[in-house]
């Protein structure tokens, strides 16, 4: 079933109230991978109540008011993506489409919509239920952070949204003890994963330098952060005060990893994997093609790419669903009405880290000072994709099951790295997963560039991409990589944007396709970068490309160069 998103909803079900009402700047759709749909149904199956006001308007009051109040308290998300990322692109100019939104047009998510939403629901009932922040834009906004659309630093998005209280992090296990503390009248303040507002800190917690002076001092913005993303790993982490003017930010240490079972239970909760019908109305929205049936086999991620924000929001250590619980959803997406035997995806955040991870690392933490991946494999990983590649074998011969592609990008470094059955792995993709083209995010070429974005080295991608093309042609496939690659990167050059073009031109012999200027979100380290105008971890001044035009001169360097030498033609 949908969770009700209208009142007639709620009647049918004999409800004349909800227990918890969420708010998201998405269209509702009823899909693991929609984080309003996943949290509800979370709470759903536990007992709740849970209804969903999706993309409400601005302009009419009626739409945040049509559920009424809820008994226990609003859930407020901008969505699956930052409201600003949604909403603008990496030169700051608005973004005509949105996937997550019906018809496909960008006219339904505001600006900062955690914010937005918080106040229409103040104006509409003034004394009411807690108000609790959740979602990927309220957890990287969470400590005082550089906000590339103002160029300033902001507070916590806690105090700007005038918010109860706020759940980071993929928030299942948070929010569930919150439902259930406030059912029972109790206090939520020592609930794991979730931060508030004090008149005073905690003295058992880390202080880390106030808002005031990180707004004014960049170097003491870098010290915060690192004690912020220090402190991220719910093994290791301490509790975290921060003064904002004459009150206190306080973030409870991150919410224990759920287990295996728990990861299982959640993903296997009954969605429909449509829209809902009343949004459905206003038009089918993009997202849905690709997430329909796709199946999601783990969460969190030890990359740690400097540009990404999955290693604060997801976590650092990968936990793997069962087999046999993937196997089930995969026999229940063969009954879904709209199957064609064809599972788009199976994967995650990156797609072959299933399976596997740090064995210290679950029982001690992550390492503060040390990366799993990035110029080099930490010899304590010990990459071993025998296990995902049994499971791709056992879904692909699943009665009903036609295809199954791996559409997830790919970390190339693990599978050559993995001696005991990279190879296999690879020669089961390269024979059975993919869908015409294999992603990969090399990112960049040139060395002190990916040494700032803390990806291996070009010469990495080099072997993969001789090993691809060997088994994709002892295969008999006509197959490609695809490159995502970064232009205006800090650090980077116009002469690191040539060299690229040149790798790209000689060596990978492709006309790049899927370049993207750099934008800096918050709570990741190429934003500090970027804000600082710094190397962080050396303090060695760098060169950032803060110019709209000149960043978009970058990006030319390499799509309009590769494109002047097919056709012959000349250019600087």
């Amino acid at each position: 079933m949908f969770l009700p998103a209208t009142r007639q909803e709620m009647n049918e079900l004999g409800w004349e109230a909800c227990d918890v009402i969420l708010v998201t700047g998405d269209s509702y759709i009823d899909s693991p991978f929609n984080g309003a749909a996943q949290i509800g149904k979370w709470l759903h199956h536990h007992g709740f109540r849970v209804g969903i006001i999706a993309q409400p308007s601005v302009e009419n009051p009626e739409e945040i008011t049509r559920l009424g109040e809820p008994g226990l308290f609003w859930g407020v998300s901008g969505g699956c993506v930052d409201s600003m990322v949604a909403n603008y692109t990496a030169l700051k100019k608005r973004r005509k489409g949105d996937d997550f939104s019906p018809g496909g047009l960008n006219n339904r998510r505001p600006d900062r919509a955690v914010i937005v939403y918080t106040n229409l629901i103040r104006r509409s009932f003034k004394a009411t239920r807690p108000i609790v922040l959740g979602g990927i834009e309220a957890s990287l906004r969470r400590i005082a952070h550089f906000d590339y659309w103002s160029d300033s630093i902001r507070r916590s998005i806690l105090f700007d949204a005038k918010a109860d209280a706020l759940i980071y992090g993929m928030g299942e296990r948070a929010v569930l003890e919150l439902a259930q503390a406030l059912a029972q009248g109790g206090d939520f303040r020592e609930i794991r994963g979730l931060c508030y507002i004090a008149h005073a800190p905690r003295p058992d917690y880390l202080t880390l330098p106030d808002f005031e002076t990180v707004a004014a001092d960049q170097e003491a913005f870098t010290g915060m952060f690192r004690l912020f993303y220090d402190n991220n790993d719910p093994v290791t982490a301490r509790g975290l005060n921060q003064q904002h003017g004459d009150r206190w930010l306080v973030q409870n240490p991150p919410a224990l990893h759920l287990s295996e079972a728990e990861l299982d239970q959640a993903a296997e909760l009954p969605f429909e994997r449509e829209q809902h019908p009343w949004h459905q109305q206003f038009g089918a929205v993009r997202a849905l093609d690709t997430i329909r049936f796709s199946i999601n086999t783990h969460r969190g991620c030890y990359g740690e790419c400097h540009f990404c924000a999955i290693a604060v929001h997801q976590g650092r250590t990968v936990l793997s669903r069962s087999e046999a619980s993937i196997l089930r959803e995969a026999e229940e997406l063969t009954r879904h009405p709209a199957f064609r035997g064809i599972i788009s995806d199976a994967g995650g955040p990156t797609a072959n880290m299933y399976g596997f991870e740090c064995g210290r690392k679950k029982s001690r933490g992550s390492c503060q000072f040390k990366a799993c991946i990035g110029a080099q494999v930490c010899s304590t990983l010990r990459p071993d994709h025998r296990r995902q590649t049994e499971l791709l074998k056992k879904l692909r011969r699943l009665p009903g099951v036609k295809k199954v592609f791996v559409a997830s990008g790919l970390r190339y470094d693990l599978i050559l790295e993995d001696r005991t059955g990279g190879e296999a792995y690879l020669r089961e993709l390269t024979a059975h997963h993919v869908s015409g083209q294999l992603k990969v995010a090399p990112e960049h070429t040139e060395p002190h560039v990916l040494n700032l974005m803390n990806k291996p080295a070009a010469a990495s991608l080099l072997e993969f991409k001789r090993r691809f093309d060997r088994l994709s042609a002892e295969a008999g496939k006509n197959q490609f990589l695809t490159y995502y690659l970064i232009a205006a990167y800090p650090g980077c050059t116009d002469l690191d944007m040539q060299a690229m073009q040149r790798f790209v031109s000689s060596e990978l012999r492709i006309t790049p396709e899927q370049v993207q200027i750099f934008t800096p979100t918050p709570s990741t380290w190429a934003s500090v970068m970027y804000y600082t105008e710094k190397n962080p971890f050396t303090g060695e001044r760098l060169f950032v490309e803060k110019n709209g035009a000149a960043k978009e001169r970058q990006k030319q360097r390499i799509v309009g160069g590769v494109a002047r030498k097919k056709t012959g033609r000349k250019g600087g």
